[in-house]
């Protein structure tokens, strides 16, 4: 058995160094699963939109993109709508009024996606880590 000389051994930074090594895996297994998660969302939001936006061009659908964010201690994306549809977004996912009175129904496309997203992303960044894939 050996014997640790506390002397010569620092317990707590061995235990600091391990932590931080982790810290690096789990952010880094983060930014993988956040890259791959997000691609898929812009497809299944280009898939899933209403096909409106002039005639029927589908221009709405087609124009989902994503913005990778990266920060020396964070990493994220954005997923937003091209050519200003912002305000499109919100009306065709929450309703709005007519003008002879009444309202439209909202087509809800948006918000499932991305709950699959951000559950996603906990899932892959988890089984990554348990993997040992970073």
């Amino acid at each position: 058995m050996a014997v640790i000389n506390s002397s010569r051994f620092d317990f707590s930074d061995y235990i600091m160094k391990m932590l931080n090594d982790y810290g690096v895996d789990v952010a880094r297994a983060m930014e993988l699963s956040i890259d791959e998660v997000a691609r898929e969302s812009v497809k299944k939001l280009k898939a899933e939109s209403p096909r409106s936006g002039g005639k029927e061009s589908g221009k709405y659908a087609k124009g989902w993109t994503v913005k990778f964010e990266r920060g020396r201690m964070r990493s994220g994306a954005t997923i937003h709508g091209k050519h200003g549809t912002y305000q499109l977004a919100h009306l065709l996912e929450f309703g709005h009024a007519k003008r002879t009175g009444g309202r439209v129904g909202g087509i809800i496309h948006i918000a499932p996606v991305e709950q699959w997203a951000l559950d996603e992303v906990q899932e892959r960044t988890v089984r990554r880590l348990e993997a040992g894939i970073v």
